[in-house]
C-alpha cells in the first residue's frame, strides 16, 4: 500500500542508537520528522543527517522529533553517530519490515545490477500521528530547509 498525504502514519518500534525502543504511538502530541536514508557514512547520508544535525535547534524550537532510519545495525548507527556527532536519534530497521510499511524500499540500479534498496525519503508526521507531507527521491541540498518550511507552515 502507498502511503499518501493524510493517512495515519503506519506504527512503528525500532531501537534506537541509545539501546531504547522508539515507539510513533508514544510520540503523540509531537511532530515527527521521520527520515529514511540507505547507508550510514555514505556521502549523500553523511550530509543530509550533518544538515538535520546543523539545523536540530530549529527542529526542538518547532517542536518536532527528528528521527534517521536505515537498514544498518545499532553497532553502525553509533559509529556514523558518533564520527559525525550526530544529535539525534537513528534507528536501526535490521529486517526492513518498517522500510517496507513506508513503502521506501524500491529497486535501484548500480554499475547495470539491479537491486533492492532504501529509496532517500522522509515523512513529516502531525501531533495527532497524520501524514502532512512526503518528499521522494530526497535530493539532500536544500532539503532540510524545505522540511523545516513545511515544519512552520
Amino acid at each position: 500500500m502507498l502511503l499518501e498525504v493524510g493517512m495515519n502514519a503506519p506504527d512503528f518500534s525500532l531501537l534506537s542508537d541509545l539501546n531504547e525502543q522508539v515507539v510513533l504511538s508514544k510520540l503523540r502530541g509531537k511532530k515527527v520528522v521521520l527520515y529514511f536514508y540507505p547507508k550510514d557514512d555514505t556521502p549523500g547520508c553523511t550530509q543530509e543527517s550533518c544538515d538535520f544535525r546543523d539545523r536540530i535547534a530549529n527542529f526542538q524550537n518547532a517542536k518536532s522529533w527528528v528521527f534517521g532510519v536505515s537498514k544498518d545495525d545499532i553497532t553502525s548507527h553509533k559509529k556514523f553517530k558518533n564520527k559525525y556527532n550526530l544529535n539525534f536519534p537513528l534507528l536501526a530497521d535490521t529486517d526492513g519490515k518498517v522500510c517496507e510499511q513506508y513503502g521506501v524500499i524500491v529497486e535501484k540500479s548500480m554499475y547495470g545490477k539491479k537491486y533492492m534498496g532504501v529509496e532517500r525519503t522522509t515523512f513529516l508526521i502531525d501531533e495527532k500521528g497524520i501524514i502532512k507531507k512526503i518528499w521522494n527521491k530526497v535530493k539532500v541540498p536544500g532539503h532540510v530547509d524545505e522540511v523545516m518550511a513545511a515544519l512552520k507552515s
